[in-house]
């Protein structure tokens, strides 16, 4: 396909439009790298506060990868983001079926070098300011994780990812009336939450 003609006149160039479309002609389909690989980080976030385990959302995420890629001809189009995020949230979803009735506990290293504390360390904050934040995120990660996952799906994917309620009925599969209700009872569980003194 040919991008134009370029007309050049003394001290400027005028670039010609480019020539019709044939008639007929379909634009080539979009490849799985252009769908999901932009959409990885809000995959990864999805699925790291579904399943409360980095390590484990990182399977998730692989998991569910392999599974679009393995159906991407079935994709219609439209919104590629709410697509892969909705595979994530499938597959998140399977893994705790599977899991229900575990008691599992991440393994953090209380302290060690490579634990989940330095990973969050931001080195331009003073010692009071970084326990501070670390703080504020440990209240965070506790009140969310005293939702249900459910509720907890509908406060990440809106309130973090800053989905409209109609990507996130499409990802969840359900009425945006139901999204609307979950996100209700979801921050009125974590104002409550909150006042009491956290999870």
């Amino acid at each position: 396909m040919s991008v134009g003609t370029v007309h050049a006149t003394p001290g400027r160039a005028i670039l010609a439009q480019p020539p019709p479309r044939e008639p007929g002609r379909l634009m080539p389909a979009p490849s799985f790298d252009s769908i999901a690989l932009p959409h990885l980080d809000a995959a990864y976030n999805l699925a790291r506060w579904l399943m409360r385990d980095a390590t484990e959302a990182e399977d998730v995420v692989q998991d569910a990868l392999l599974r679009g890629l393995r159906y991407f001809s079935s994709f219609a189009g439209g919104d590629g983001r709410a697509w892969l995020l909705r595979i994530v949230r499938n597959v998140a979803y399977d893994r705790l079926a599977a899991r229900r009735g575990l008691a599992t506990l991440p393994l953090d290293g209380d302290g060690e070098e490579g634990s989940l504390a330095d990973t969050l360390r931001d080195p331009g904050d003073n010692p009071e300011t970084a326990v501070g934040k670390m703080q504020d995120r440990a209240r965070l990660d506790a009140l969310l994780a005293a939702l249900p996952v459910e509720q907890r799906e509908a406060i990440v994917l809106c309130d973090l990812e800053e989905m409209p309620y109609r990507a996130i009925a499409e990802i969840a599969g359900v009425p945006i009336g139901t999204v609307m209700s979950r996100l209700w009872r979801a921050r009125r569980n974590l104002a409550r939450l909150a006042k009491a003194g956290g999870a």
